[in-house]
């Protein structure tokens, strides 16, 4: 029997549901970035690294503000996010040459969210054969860098292109 060692995901296993408060209004509070993975921060909305990824470069833009729907977002708060997900884009297709993007938002529990209470979009790259059977047979994905060696590489992209 072959075996897939993937020791980062022990500290998820240990600690379960996080109920130390939301994830975002946490990571918007925080003032070190590296902790909790803050890729950039704008006026009303920040790009943070998903730290249990679909893909290698897989990142989450969420306004400052707690809120859980679209409707309850003011023009600024979403025209922002849009750019954020328009500048993450091109800042992912510099550095790691995806073939092509799923970007969206689940809102609701039906929908699939994770975090249901506080609005974000996920963006996330995308290559041919990116499933393949590990992800069929075993429930599992193979990702050829850990979150930190993708941050580090988001950062340093961050510096040539100015949002």
């Amino acid at each position: 029997m072959d075996r897939l060692y993937a020791p980062w995901r022990m500290a998820y296993i240990k600690e379960g549901k996080n109920d130390s408060g939301c994830v975002f209004c946490l990571a918007a509070e925080e003032k070190d970035d590296r902790k909790r993975y803050v890729v950039h921060r704008g006026k009303k909305s920040f790009v943070i690294m998903n730290i249990y990824p679909y893909n290698n470069g897989h990142v989450m833009i969420t306004p400052f503000r707690h809120v859980g729907s679209l409707e309850e977002l003011d023009d600024e708060e979403m025209l922002e996010m849009m750019q954020l997900i328009k500048w993450v884009v091109k800042v992912i297709n510099n550095i790691m040459r995806p073939e092509g993007f799923n970007i969206g938002a689940n809102i609701g529990k039906s929908a699939g969210a994770g975090i249901e209470d506080h609005i974000h979009f996920h963006v996330v790259p995308r290559w041919r054969g990116d499933t393949n059977f590990m992800t069929v047979v075993s429930n599992t994905r193979v990702l050829p860098e850990t979150v930190d060696q993708t941050y580090e590489r988001l950062l340093n992209a961050k510096r040539s292109f100015p949002v």
